[in-house]
């Protein structure tokens, strides 16, 4: 990875997070669901392994609300950018069945039935980086 700076997506939540870093090359170092409760110190863990430069977070459920509490809570301030969340948790979906293509029965399901055996907001948490990236490239 070098020291190329990368971005944090934050997909927050009151019950769990959607958190994921992407260099702005695309590549992907890290995903995951976390608790609401230990979304902050993620956070802090990640800032310390990686460079993060910024964190993208989507604008909809309880944005300002977190955005408030990661400047209170997080010590050294972090520049946060908030993107347009619509629909990302559709999107989200699908693109769960591309990076972890269906197996066995799961397979014979038409696409637009299958639901992810998991939580995804840590691919929302992705795809708010790209329609960042993108944002900055049109």
């Amino acid at each position: 990875m070098g020291d190329q700076p990368v971005i944090l997506g934050f997909d927050p939540g009151r019950q769990k997070c959607g958190l994921a870093v992407m260099g702005v090359d695309r590549r992907l170092y890290y995903h995951e669901v976390v608790t609401a409760d230990g979304a902050i110190a993620t956070i802090r863990s990640l800032r310390q392994q990686l460079p993060i430069s910024l964190l993208v977070m989507g604008d909809q459920t309880s944005s300002k609300a977190w955005k408030r509490r990661l400047n209170e809570e997080l010590g050294e301030p972090l520049r946060v950018v908030m993107v347009d969340e619509r629909h990302s948790s559709l999107e989200a979906r699908d693109r769960y069945w591309q990076m972890y293509p269906p197996t066995g029965l799961t397979r014979l399901v038409p696409e637009g039935m299958r639901t992810p055996p998991r939580s995804i907001d840590d691919i929302v948490a992705i795809l708010l980086i790209e329609r960042y990236l993108h944002r900055l490239t049109a």
